[in-house]
């Protein structure tokens, strides 16, 4: 089974360019189903529509989120759907399964006093200030996914410039403009970057290609890092932890843009969402603390 999901998974990265984070993504989760028919003595190739479907209700019973249900489903359907193509079944056994659905939870973001305060603990960290500015600024003033930001090349910084050439999902581009706190912290980083590289280069070791260089096996700072370091700044900002992830900077991104009167298509494209109606679910964060504040202010709102 294991070269099933190899060849699955270099045929993805092959012919839809699919992004390294999604190949680990279909990989975990077609290894918890692989696992799962091996206890019962099955196989991708003997799976049946039955099969699949009591593996997903044992996914419920172990309590399991719909919506990671609803992934793991996709990721088996692209499976037996190659498979098909490939000649290796001569049926698709999860064609006709339907999934869980996606709970309609509304993102959770943030007040922009809130973002005012992570900011200023950046600012204010006792080490790596510089780098941990810039980190937050380009997250709040882009709405980049995490795993964009912390691979952005360095090139993207060079020249001062007033948009930022981003890497999306599936490796899509799109131009992002940058606000001038972001490119002044940027500039100043850029600074001690190229300082910190020029030793680096003195000590005949190669310089990095990244802005947020690690000495990882990515090259890169990683996403686990990032997600620590913004549970610091929270924690010295005086923010609730439990509130704030780097995914909610980029759903406060959002929604403060269109508080602020910016258009949803604009919003759409900055954030690298293949359709709008990816984006109108800011609309409905919008709906919610209208309401929010009618009933906590209108006089006759109150008994």
């Amino acid at each position: 089974m294991a070269r099933w999901v190899q060849v699955f998974l270099e045929a993805q990265a092959a012919e839809l360019d699919a992004a390294t984070n999604t190949q680990l993504a279909y990989a975990r989760d077609l290894q918890g189903f692989a696992e799962w028919l091996a206890e019962k003595s099955l196989h991708f190739s003997t799976a049946t529509r039955d099969n699949i479907e009591g593996y997903m209700i044992d996914c419920e019973s172990a309590g399991l989120a719909k919506s990671t249900r609803a992934r793991r489903l996709s990721a088996i359907k692209q499976l037996y759907r190659f498979a098909f193509d490939e000649g290796w079944r001569n049926e698709n056994p999860a064609i006709q399964i339907s999934g869980p659905g996606k709970s309609k939870q509304l993102p959770k973001t943030l007040e922009i006093a809130e973002v005012d305060q992570l900011l200023a603990a950046a600012r204010s960290s006792p080490r790596d200030s510089l780098r941990n500015t810039c980190l937050m600024e380009l997250l709040y003033a882009t709405g980049m996914r995490v795993s964009e930001l912390v691979s952005l090349p360095v090139t993207a910084a060079r020249g001062d410039p007033r948009m930022l050439l981003v890497n999306g999902k599936g490796g899509k581009e799109r131009l992002v403009p940058l606000s001038p706190p972001a490119r002044e912290a940027m500039a100043a980083y850029l600074t001690e970057w190229d300082a910190t590289q020029e030793l680096v280069a003195q000590q005949g070791k190669p310089v990095s290609k990244f802005l947020y260089p690690s000495r990882g096996a990515a090259g890169h700072m990683t996403r686990q890092r990032f997600f620590l370091l913004i549970k610091e700044f929270a924690v010295r900002g005086g923010v609730s932890p439990a509130k704030v992830t780097p995914h909610t900077l980029r759903h406060a991104f959002a929604t403060h843009l269109l508080a602020g009167g910016a258009d949803l298509r604009a919003i759409q494209m900055m954030l690298g969402h293949a359709d709008v109606a990816t984006t109108e679910i800011y609309t409905h964060v919008l709906d919610e603390r209208l309401k929010e504040l009618v009933l906590e202010h209108h006089p006759l709102a109150k008994p």
